[in-house]
């Protein structure tokens, strides 16, 4: 039934839909990223609320930094502080918490599907699209199964821990061949996000194996699969080289012109003849964009299932015509790049946050009567984290930075592009405790599944019709009498 049948009045329903004809203008921003968190703040500060109503929907109910993704993974930030909650990012902005499963822009509705619940429809006058992009994978024999992404905070901390946690088994089992694929770390892909997690994730192990006294730096393994021949393919072939050097030095193994062919149960097959076991599979290798834009929207998209867009960012058809009051920008769209004629901006945080502003911007100004703006943006360069205190960076167009000053120049551009100045000081506050207190590795891979335990010490149920008694006792009195504490539930 679409939400605007609906008769509830609270506000977050009032944004989808109400029974009542809409009073002002409705610009909905599909997806929370970067892209659409920017865009809804910005939109929020420059029109008043009579001026338009402002909905964001995201299935997350906060945006994710994505370049801090390897920090926070090897446990250098915390997990919370790399998020921008949307409510708390979002002020004057309604939020629905849901999937969008159909876009049908000739009627102007979308289709959501909260995590409970019936889907239901909302309808716009304005649509922006910043879905962004998910993981592109392959039909691999075993990678569903055996692998995990590296593309949102949650599986950058299944990763961490689940790293620890190999360790921790690892440092108490005394056979040899289960103790080697237990050490054995396996990252697939080596573009920006698959080296820094790599190269982050290693760092944290090594230092966590001064705490096992049955496990040494050199027991571990990191392998790092690429199927083009070089990595870090954002920077120029000299640091890339430079990179991999340093790299290679602190023991990681790298296969490239080489590609995965299959990791059933861990069983690790390259396109080289290589085999290793491996308990820890990453996959980094690319991203696509989200694919409800392709499987169920009725914008136009490029062969690569991105929306086709103007550089002022107003979605397009193939020949350029304008497709009316709707908007694009990120991952999903084929952003042209005015400063180099032929080529597409990169997918990046910093041509997103750009876009956003630019975007939001284009869209006041239409409504004013103005032209839209194209956007033009300079790279800055680009900077990657190699592990604590190391980085490659290559900065203007002519400062390359290698080491400490590339790692500095990291971290001072990436706080300072965090969302809200509360997450800004967090990770800064967190970034001095680990430089006093060092690094914390503590794996705490049951909270993926904190009910394991309870199913496991639960009871099978009795059988039906059984009367079952209960007596309410304290655990002390229990106790008291040499009773277990379990007794205390009585049959």
């Amino acid at each position: 039934m679409p939400q605007n049948d609906l008769t509830s009045v609270t506000p977050a329903q009032e944004a989808a839909g109400s029974p009542r004809a809409r009073k002002v203008p409705r610009i909905v921003v599909l997806g929370g990223g970067s892209v659409g968190l920017y865009v809804a703040r910005r939109l929020r500060k420059k029109l008043k609320k009579s001026d338009a109503a402002i909905v964001v929907v995201d299935p997350r109910p906060y945006m994710t930094y994505a370049p801090f993704l390897p920090e926070a993974g090897a446990g250098s930030i915390e997990a919370r502080d790399v998020v921008a909650p949307h409510r708390w990012a979002l002020k004057g902005v309604d939020v629905l918490q849901g999937k969008v499963t159909q876009i049908n822009h000739g009627a102007k509705r979308i289709t959501i599907q909260p995590e409970a619940g019936e889907p239901y429809e909302v309808s716009y006058d304005e649509v922006v699209v910043g879905l962004g992009s998910v993981s592109r994978t392959l039909p691999i024999p075993g990678l569903a199964e055996s692998a995990i992404g590296f593309k949102n905070v949650e599986e950058a901390i299944a990763v961490r821990n689940h790293v620890l946690n190999r360790m921790d088994v690892a440092s108490s089992t005394w056979d040899a061949d289960l103790r080697k694929r237990m050490l054995t770390f396996t990252f697939i892909g080596g573009g920006f996000a698959g080296v820094e997690a790599i190269a982050e994730i290693e760092d944290m192990a090594r230092y966590a194996t001064r705490n096992y006294a049955t496990i040494d730096p050199s027991d571990l393994r990191f392998v790092m699969i690429e199927g083009s021949g070089r990595i870090l393919p954002e920077v120029s072939e000299p640091m890339g080289e430079w990179a991999l050097e340093e790299m290679k030095k602190r023991g990681i193994e790298f296969h490239l012109n080489t590609f995965l062919s299959s990791c059933v149960d861990g069983h690790v097959k390259t396109s080289t003849g290589v085999e290793f076991e491996s308990d820890t599979i990453v996959w980094t290798a690319g991203v696509k964009a989200n694919p409800v834009l392709k499987d169920a929207s009725d914008l136009p998209i490029d062969k690569l299932g991105r929306v086709i867009v103007l550089p002022t960012l107003e979605v397009a058809t193939e020949d350029g015509a304008i497709v009316a009051d709707a908007w694009a920008a990120g991952d999903c769209a084929a952003v042209p790049d005015v400063l180099n004629p032929g080529k597409f901006c990169p997918p990046n945080a910093q041509h997103a946050i750009r876009e956003a502003k630019k975007l939001a911007d284009n869209i006041v100004a239409k409504r004013a009567g103005k032209p839209a703006e194209e956007y033009a943006h300079k790279s800055v360069g680009v900077v990657a984290s190699l592990g604590m205190y190391k980085g490659v960076a290559e900065l203007f167009g002519f400062l390359k930075l290698r080491g400490f000053l590339a790692w500095a120049a990291h971290r001072s551009y990436h706080v300072m592009a965090m969302p809200t100045g509360n997450r800004k000081i967090r990770i800064i506050i967190g970034w001095m405790g680990q430089f006093a207190m060092g690094r914390e590795i503590i794996s705490l891979g049951s909270v993926h599944d904190p009910r394991d335990e309870f199913r496991k010490a639960a009871v099978p149920p009795a059988p039906l019709g059984t009367k079952i008694e209960q007596k309410a006792e304290s655990s002390a009195e229990t106790a008291a009498e040499g009773q277990p504490v379990e007794a205390a539930t009585g049959k």
